[in-house]
């Protein structure tokens, strides 16, 4: 199960946005996340008068452990971001904060590569942070935040919010439709990367 939301009251000056009130309408269908102090702290954001905001929540049948091992890998982004054909570390060692990366784009969209810095990588939390720092793109100061929290129905919630500023030309609204369709589409790749692992670590078991 997938949701979006994107509150209307996160485009101006010097807004704090805060989990709670970019999720409240999903906390009944995801209890586990009005629990979790990690999702509040994390997903806060200022939002400037030219940027947008949102957030995309997945559902994912599968251990936090098995999520996890797929998303913190900031070297390897490209193993479930499907619009992603390459990555190269060239700045740390992809596993420690401040380290920098290049991700080369898929052919169709409109750019060509983007140079990103890990923030945050919080393993007892698992919380990864990035933001995009250079590139031949059009997201400037894009920033996103992606957490886990156990569910005792899926398994998995998995939460990624994002800010970004609005390019010349487009409204808030297109900039959001865009990023939330390319985070969706993330989102709904790593479950199925994920809810396989599971599906074949069950067949290897029985063997």
């Amino acid at each position: 199960m997938l949701a979006v939301h994107r509150p209307s009251s996160a485009v101006t000056d010097g807004d704090s946005l805060q989990v709670p009130m970019m999720i409240a309408s999903f906390q009944k269908r995801f209890p586990s996340l009005s629990r979790d102090s990690t999702a509040a702290s994390f997903h806060t954001h200022e939002v400037g008068p030219n940027q947008c905001c949102s957030a995309v929540i997945q559902e994912i049948s599968a251990p936090i452990s098995t999520v996890w091992s797929v998303v913190r890998r900031f070297d390897n982004p490209q193993a479930y971001k499907h619009f992603l054909k390459s990555c190269d570390v060239i700045g740390g060692d992809g596993g420690n904060v401040g380290s920098l990366r290049q991700v080369h784009v898929v052919s169709g969209l409109p750019a060509a590569s983007s140079t990103e810095r890990l923030d945050i990588l919080d393993d007892e939390r698992h919380v990864i942070s990035f933001s995009v720092v250079g590139g031949d793109h059009r997201l400037s100061n894009y920033r996103s935040v992606t957490t886990l929290h156990s569910s005792p129905i899926s398994g998995t919630v998995v939460v990624e919010s994002y800010v970004v500023d609005v390019p010349p030309g487009n409204t808030k609204e297109e900039t959001c439709d865009f990023v939330d369709v390319i985070v969706r589409c993330n989102l709904q790749s790593l479950a199925k990367i994920a809810e396989s692992s599971v599906v074949e670590g069950k067949k290897k078991t029985s063997m």
